[in-house]
Parts: structure tokens; C-alpha cells; sequence
């Protein structure tokens, strides 16, 4: 009977119900062999020697296998189809062999497939081949690459510049991307500009807007109008003149479907629709892949089979008609730099199944299918016919000019089913509607107003209200005319936008930087090292971010080059096209490498700091109001402020005559709290509510928002904290208010008429049902926006979910993630304990191992504590609670011993995710550099 490997227990329990009783199926839990995180384990000085470890809870599950192989004389190895599940099968080749459980009769092939269907694997079992030594070598390259640079250059980053935690090869570049953006942002000075537009009539009195071309009969360029003169001069000449229509333009557009999702496009679209990182749509995608659900989520291609191709053209059929289908299919080709073309694009397995006739429970899983079976099906579909209109208005002297534009949808196509989202708003009014208008028809004034909209331009303005005084109006923003029927408001540019995770992958896809099995850890890598923060979805360089670009970009430069990272991808790429020899490649890269690493060993880190407060400078010491040296010591008014270290490791900004003067502030620019806010020991004001002032300050436990002043009757006005995941600078009034105005009343509960409320407390946020006893009931809530938006149906369903869980006086634990029911009954779930999260299912209580995060654990993993923890006390289910080994046995009802191998693929951590320590380059290396050593 034929032992078939592949990486995880859900993926062999779908294989094995179609393989059938024949074989048996076992998972290797990811990879099973890794570089220890020690100095040594790729030796340069004798051609590269890759020293290999079983992982030590690898170590079971290789075992397993072993001993299913002295029974069974064939193995095959069906591990993913990229060059990561290609390396997961020469490892255990490599590791079975070592063992002897390989002999030299054993039958050993590789097959892999695209999709977990029926089909898919049968065609796969038909056709196998041996492991594909080319894409192996490939996979050697980068491991070897990322281990030499983590394992050396991070040492050096310890030695020189305290504080920093490691550098990778892929990882530090993606960092320079954000914080040079964050450069350009704070460099960025806005410029105001203005525009005007009006509202017009047609004879029949339907009114519509235009904006203003051209004045003075010449063309208006978008920055044209410069101040508020301008602007008033400009409002004045429209409202001055009798206005016609010139022409009218209608022209038919179409808009086509975007190709179907590989997997940057996937992970960007998610950001962009759901708010949801890569590491969350990977994992959601993977537990798709491995229902069978979806095809492979690791591609770099936009190809779709041909099968797939007429199966979405049914289906498309079946839905909305012929009408929505073109006559031949859509073809599309990958135009990304570097593009594998391994694989097909990421699709739905069976076209046919809408989300709604799928029972997925998990809401992540559930958004991330709708998405791919609906961008897919779009993808087939016919173009939207759309009709662009643009009537141009003006004046007979010809010195005003204005435009409107608008469309209408003639056609839906494909918008039928799905719209791309966009990174940023357009702000065109491209999608308004126009009426009915004629060539040489006057254009009146409309019956109507643009006081609304100049009243909201009064309230807030475009951002920088400093720049423009008001002339007595009480409108700094906007100019409006006496007939309310031109308007002018000001504006003013705007910086480059922070990074979201989805723009990030999509500039590194760009570049060519990375590929689809690392777009995902690289971005949570630089999270975890606090080099950047996530704020609101967006990616923001914090500054020990900033040292490490800084140091690296002037003592590595090449090794952060955007050209030559890229370049060694397609090194890297000729490699596993077999065109290249790793080695030759390993060889080049480490002759300059380490000559570059050798050179800094010379420097002292008095030259580093020096360096760095140079190139820092225009952050750390901006100019000041006053015109003063920004680099003067505040204290002693003679020394030099520079960025200094501390023996406990970490950056402050000290002054040049210390002992003398001990001045010292945190390490970023001026004016920062000791929390880092930004808020002034005044506070900032937000506004006004109810004649109070509502401010922003900075207190002992973090920055909070208060009303008014305190008073002798009102010694403590009232304050919020701000919550968790809030940033200072993005609170303005109106969030101020909400806080505020906590406990938010939702309404009496349906059943006893007593209050609900929602708000947020030392726990976070909560809902609370008052009772007749005087008491509350609370039940919390995941996120803190639910406060805000949280209706009654919903408030009280979780109310009665918690009072459902709750057993006699003791309050009920946090749950912390719902793991889905468990094969025997009952519901698996994650508990908040008194000493840490727990996996609790009936009466077992499972311990999460240290160091694992409750998001990491998954339905398999729980499965496996739950057995362990059952057999050590006792409580033994009444079956295997873990089914590991998926071989069905034909009408035997005896226990076969069951084997598998214990952790998830997810968990499974690059080289030294696991303790250890080695000394490089004469430093201990850290858990921090062995995870940069397996970064790509």
C-alpha cells in the first residue's frame, strides 16, 4: 500500500476520500528539516556545505511516516506545487533516506496538483515524476542567501548600532520602501490652490454642475488659481457673464474586467475591501486550498485552464444569460516583472457554487471565496458599455470656459457581479448623471444651491487652515457668490499616501521584489521587529525603522538597492529554470558580500552616529519657528544635540556636553510626549460643543480626550481614554465626541424593556444589559468600532451567547477564537485563562504551547492538544480526538495504529524560529537574525 505524504492533516483527509482504501495518507506538518539558527550552518569555505536539522518537533512525525514505510515499499510525495513544497519533499527524501526507511527497492515519485478535487488528484496520481532538482536548487539559493546575509549582517547591526533587532535580505528592502515614503511625507510642503464651478440650468430647468476650463480664454490648468484674489476674480467673472453651451459631446466607452486574481492582486484586494492583512488572507485562502474549495494560492500566473475557462462560461450562462458572455473567452497574460507562470491563476475548483450555497463558517473564509469565485466569473464576462458625455459651456467673449461630465452605464457586464476597489479615491465626477442638453442652449443660473457645500467646506476646511486668513466672510475655504450659484473652494496638494499592506505588495510586485510565498511574512516581519506600526491600515516607519535604513543605506547599499534585490530574483529564477548554477550564483554574492561586512568592522560607532545624525537630521532636528539652531541644547544653550546610545541598547537625543549637562530627550523629533502622541502639555484643541472646548491630551496612562475645564464644582470634567489601535493624530472632533458620549444607549432589551448599552471599559469593549436587580450583564466585543455601530439584534445575541456559556457564579472566560466542532461533538474554542489562552472542549482544558499565538492555532492543532491533554489526565474520549492517519480501511473494524506528525504548516517557522544560540561573527547570534535568515 503506497504511503502518500503531503503537509497537513486537513489537506490528507481530503486526499485520502478520493485516494481511497489503498493508500495510506500522512502529513508532515510543513517542513521537516531547517538550518539551525547557529553560525556554521551554511559554510562558505567549503562550497556552501548546507548543515541540515530535523526539527525537534519535526522529529515524530518523520518517524510516522518511517514506520509506515516498513510496510509499504512506495512512497509518494504530494506536497505542494511550488518551490516550497517542492523542498518539503527532497527534505524528507533526504531525512527518510538517512534513516534507511528509503531503501534501494523503495518506489519513490512526486506528483503534484493544482486544486484538491477528485479529478485533479487522480490525473495527478496518473502522471508522476521525480523531485525537480532545478527548483530545489533554487529553493538551496535562497535559503543559503538569507541565512548568510541574517547570520552576518544582523551581528553587525548589534555591534554598531544598539538597539536594532536584525536585517534581511528581502525584509530591509521592503523597509526602505516605507520609510523613504515617510521621507517624502514629512519633506512635503502643501501648496494651496483653488477651483470653481456652478451650477447651471437648462431651458427646461434641470440643473446640473460644471467646472471651470478657462478664464481669461486661456486653458485653466488644475493649480492655475493660486490664492483666494484669484479665486474671488475667478467667481466673479463666471457670475458676470451669459452663459451657453458650446457643444456636446456623447461617447460610447467600455470598461473591462480585470483578470482573475493571482497572489499579490488577491492580497491587495482584500486590504482594499475588507481591511484584511496578508497573513489574514494567506491563512484564509489556505484553509480554502485544502477544502478542496479553491485552486493553489501561491501564483504568480493569471492563466486559467481551459476546462476552468468553459466551466466559468456555464456558468456565467446559466446566471445571467448570453448577453453577459463574449463570443470567444477572455485571455489574459502575467505582465509582473519575474512572473513564475508556474502555476494557474486562484480560482474557484467549481465554478458553479455561489458563496450562499456553501456552509463555510468562518467569516474571513467566506469573504475571501466570494471574492475569488466572483472576480473570476468577472473575469469571462462581457465588457460594461458605458456612454461619456462632456458638454462644454461658455461664455461669448470667450474668456469663461467651463465643463461637465458625466456617464451612464448602458451595459452592466461584468459590474454585474464585481468592481475592482481602488487604493485611493479618484475625486472625479466622471460617474455623475446630466440631464437632457442642447447645443446653443443658454446655460442659466440653476434654481438651487451650493451653500451646503460651502457650508461643510467652513466646518473643515482641506488641512492646512493656517495658510489662508479669513477676509470677514467666516470662511477661510470657500468663496460663495451672492446668488449661491458659483462656488470657489480652496485646496491644497497632498503628499504621497502612506503604504497599505495591499500597496506595498503591489510596489514590491513592481519592483520584482520577493515573490508569492513571501509577500505576506516579509510585511509582518517588519511589524513584529517595530520597525514600522500599522495604524488605520496604513504602514508607518517608527524610528528604529529609520536607524536601520539609514545605516544600511550608507554601509550596504548595494544589498538595499530596489535593482539589485530584483536582479537576484531573476538570478534566482534562471536557477530553478535549471539555466543557472546556484552554487556559481551563492559564490559571486558572497565574495562581496562578505568584503562589505569586513569593512564595517573597521568602523567605530562614534562614525555610525555621526552618519546617522546626518542623514537624519531633516527629522531629528527639524528647523525651528524662530530661525534658532534646532541642534542647540535647550538646557545648557551652548552644546549640540545628536542622537546618542544607551548601554542598555536603544537611541535617545543627549547633548554634546554631558556629564556636564545631562539634557536628554526621547529619540524623534522635538515636542514629542514621552508616549510619543505629539500632543502639547496644553493639550490641542479640537473644537467647540455646547460652548465647551473639547481637547486632546496626554496623560500618565496615554492620551485621552476631555470636555471643558475642571472647575470647583467640576474638579474632574469628564475624559475618555483613547482606545486601543487609536492614533492621536487621527482623532478629530466628531471621535472625540463619541468617546465622550460612551456608555452609547442602544435600547430597551426586546424582553424586559431594561436598558442595553454600549461602551468601553479596562477590558475593552462591551455590551451591558441593565437588570432589575440593579446589576449589569456584560458580554464583550471584538472589535471597538462595534461600540459605535452595534444594533439591537446583534447586542442581544451576544448577550445571550455569553450568558449561555456562563456556568453558576463564576464569570465566563474570554473567548478568543472560535476553532469549529470537534469530530466527536461539542464546540472547540480558545478561553482567556488566568495564566494564558486555553483550548477548552466539554470537560478537557488544553494549555497553548509558550511562545504560540491564539490566532495561530487552527482546528488540526487544537485537535492534537486536546488528545494530548485527555490522555495525560485521564478524561479519554471515547474516540481518537485527533485523526491523523486518514487511511480508510475497507469493512475492518480493528484499530490500526495511528500516525501523523504534530504541527501545521503555518506554525512551521523558517530556519531558528525555534531557541538556539551560535555565535557569529564573534557575537551570539539572536532568535531575531535566525528568523531574518529564513525570510525569502
Amino acid at each position: 500500500m503506497p504511503v502518500v505524504v503531503v503537509e497537513s492533516p486537513a489537506k490528507a483527509k481530503t486526499i485520502n476520500k478520493y485516494l481511497g482504501p489503498g493508500y495510506t495518507v500522512l502529513a508532515s506538518y510543513g517542513h521537516v528539516r531547517d538550518l539551525p539558527p547557529k553560525d556554521g550552518s551554511v559554510d562558505p569555505e567549503h562550497d556552501f556545505e548546507m548543515k541540515w536539522e530535523v526539527a525537534s518537533d519535526s522529529q515524530k512525525h518523520v518517524r510516522a511516516i518511517a514506520e509506515a514505510l516498513k510496510d509499504d515499499n512506495a512512497l509518494i510525495l504530494a506536497t505542494d506545487p511550488d518551490r516550497e513544497g517542492e523542498a518539503i519533499s527532497w527534505h524528507l527524501q533526504e531525512a527518510l533516506t538517512k534513516r534507511r526507511a528509503i531503501r534501494k527497492d523503495t518506489d519513490v515519485k512526486r506528483v503534484t496538483f493544482n486544486a484538491i478535487t477528485k479529478s485533479a488528484v487522480e490525473k495527478a496520481m496518473a502522471a508522476p515524476r521525480q523531485v525537480d532538482a532545478p527548483l530545489v536548487e533554487a529553493y538551496l539559493a535562497r535559503r543559503a542567501l538569507d541565512y548568510l546575509v541574517g547570520f552576518n549582517l544582523s551581528p553587525v547591526l548589534w555591534r554598531k548600532l544598539p538597539g536594532a533587532k536584525s536585517a534581511g535580505r528581502v525584509q530591509s528592502v521592503c523597509l526602505r520602501l516605507i520609510v523613504e515614503r515617510e521621507m517624502e511625507i514629512e519633506a512635503f510642503r502643501p501648496v494651496e490652490y483653488w477651483s470653481v464651478k456652478a451650477l447651471l440650468a437648462t431651458p427646461r430647468g434641470d440643473t446640473f454642475e460644471a467646472r471651470l476650463t478657462t478664464l481669461g480664454g486661456k486653458r485653466l490648468e488644475r493649480h492655475d488659481l493660486k490664492t483666494r484674489t484669484d479665486a474671488d476674480m475667478a467667481v466673479q467673472a463666471v457670475t458676470s457673464r451669459e452663459l451657453k453651451v458650446k457643444s456636446v459631446e456623447a461617447k460610447p466607452g467600455t470598461r473591462n474586467p480585470a483578470p482573475p486574481f493571482m497572489t499579490s492582486t488577491l492580497q491587495q484586494e482584500a486590504s482594499r475591501k475588507f481591511g484584511m492583512g496578508a497573513k489574514a488572507t494567506m491563512s484564509a485562502a489556505q484553509r480554502l486550498y485544502e477544502a478542496g474549495l479553491i485552486t493553489y494560492m501561491r501564483t504568480d500566473g493569471i492563466d486559467m485552464a481551459p476546462e476552468a475557462v468553459m466551466s466559468a462560461r456555464d456558468a456565467i450562462r446559466d446566471r445571467f444569460g448570453e448577453a453577459y458572455l463574449p463570443k470567444s473567452p477572455r485571455m489574459y497574460k502575467n505582465k509582473a516583472k519575474n512572473a513564475q507562470e508556474a502555476h494557474e491563476c486562484i480560482r474557484p475548483t467549481d465554478m458553479s457554487l455561489a458563496t450562499e450555497r456553501l456552509r463555510i463558517a468562518e467569516a474571513d473564509q467566506r469573504k475571501i471565496y466570494d471574492l475569488i469565485w466572483k472576480r473570476t466569473l468577472a473575469s469571462q464576462m462581457e465588457a460594461a458599455k458605458l456612454e461619456r458625455t462632456t458638454v462644454e459651456i461658455a461664455s461669448a467673449d470667450g474668456q469663461v470656459g467651463l465643463r461637465a461630465t458625466g456617464q451612464r452605464i448602458v451595459f452592466d457586464g461584468f459590474i454585474a457581479i464585481y468592481v475592482e476597489g481602488r487604493d485611493e479615491p479618484s475625486g472625479e465626477d466622471d460617474d455623475a448623471i446630466l440631464p437632457r442638453i442642447e447645443e446653443g442652449e443658454v446655460a442659466a443660473q440653476g434654481k438651487g444651491s451650493l451653500a451646503e457645500a460651502f457650508a461643510k467646506a467652513a466646518e473643515k476646511g482641506d488641512g492646512a487652515d493656517a495658510l489662508v486668513e479669513t477676509d470677514g466672510s467666516g470662511n477661510p475655504h470657500a468663496i460663495l457668490s451672492k446668488d449661491e450659484g458659483t462656488l470657489a473652494l480652496q485646496h491644497h496638494t497632498q503628499p504621497p499616501p502612506r503604504y497599505t499592506e495591499a500597496t506595498l505588495v503591489k510596489k514590491m510586485e513592481e519592483l520584482g521584489i520577493g515573490r508569492p510565498s513571501t509577500y505576506a511574512s516579509i510585511v509582518t516581519t517588519i511589524q513584529d521587529r517595530g520597525y514600522v506600526q500599522k495604524d488605520k491600515n496604513r504602514l508607518i516607519a517608527q524610528d528604529k525603522g529609520r536607524l536601520v535604513t539609514a545605516f544600511l543605506s550608507n554601509y550596504f547599499k548595494r544589498y538595499v538597492d530596489y535593482d539589485f534585490t530584483a536582479d537576484l530574483e531573476e538570478d534566482l529564477d534562471r536557477v530553478s529554470a535549471g539555466e543557472s548554477d546556484y552554487k556559481q550564483l551563492l559564490a559571486r554574492f558572497w565574495r562581496d558580500f562578505s568584503a562589505a561586512i569586513a569593512e564595517t568592522s573597521e568602523l567605530r560607532i562614534t562614525e555610525v552616529l555621526d552618519k546617522i545624525n546626518e542623514v537624519l537630521e531633516p527629522h531629528l532636528f527639524p528647523p525651528t519657528p524662530d530661525g534658532t539652531d534646532p541642534r542647540l541644547c535647550p538646557n545648557c544653550g551652548a552644546g549640540r544635540l545628536s542622537m546618542r546610545t544607551a548601554r542598555s541598547g536603544g537611541a535617545f537625543i543627549g547633548c554634546s556636553n554631558y556629564p556636564e549637562c545631562r539634557y536628554t530627550r526621547p529619540f524623534g523629533p522635538p515636542g514629542m510626549a514621552e508616549e510619543g502622541t505629539g500632543i502639547g502639555p496644553d493639550g490641542k484643541i479640537l473644537g467647540e460643543d455646547q460652548g465647551e472646548k473639547i481637547t486632546l491630551r496626554d496623560g500618565r496612562f496615554g492620551p485621552y480626550v476631555q470636555r471643558g475645564e475642571p472647575t470647583e464644582e467640576a474638579p474632574k470634567p469628564p475624559r475618555a481614554s483613547l482606545p486601543k489601535g487609536w492614533s492621536p493624530s487621527d482623532i478629530d472632533l466628531e471621535k472625540a465626541l463619541m468617546l465622550l458620549n460612551l456608555p452609547r444607549e442602544i435600547g430597551p432589551h426586546p424582553e424586559d424593556g431594561m436598558m442595553i448599552s454600549a461602551g468601553i471599559g479596562r477590558y475593552g469593549p462591551f455590551v451591558a444589559h441593565d437588570r432589575e436587580d440593579g446589576k449589569k450583564t456584560y458580554a464583550n466585543l471584538k472589535d471597538v468600532e462595534d461600540v459605535f455601530t452595534i444594533g439591537m439584534n446583534r447586542a442581544v445575541e451576544e448577550l445571550a451567547t455569553k450568558a449561555a456559556r456562563r456556568g453558576g457564579a463564576r464569570a465566563a472566560a474570554k473567548v478568543l477564537k472560535d476553532l469549529g466542532e470537534h469530530p466527536e461533538g461539542g464546540a472547540m474554542q480558545i478561553l482567556e485563562g488566568r495564566y494564558g489562552p486555553y483550548i477548552k472542549w466539554e470537560k478537557v482544558n488544553a494549555t497553548i504551547p509558550k511562545g504560540t499565538a491564539p490566532e495561530d492555532v487552527n482546528e488540526d492543532m487544537a485537535l492534537e492538544l486536546i488528545a494530548e491533554k485527555a490522555k495525560k489526565s485521564g478524561k479519554k474520549p471515547t474516540k481518537k480526538a485527533a485523526v491523523k492517519k486518514t487511511t480508510k480501511t475497507a469493512a475492518k473494524k480493528t484499530t490500526k495504529k495511528e500516525t501523523t506528525a504534530g504541527k501545521t504548516t503555518a506554525k512551521k517557522a523558517p530556519a531558528g524560529k525555534s531557541a538556539g544560540t551560535g555565535k557569529t561573527a564573534g557575537k551570539s547570534a539572536k532568535p531575531d537574525a535566525a528568523k531574518d535568515a529564513g525570510e525569502g
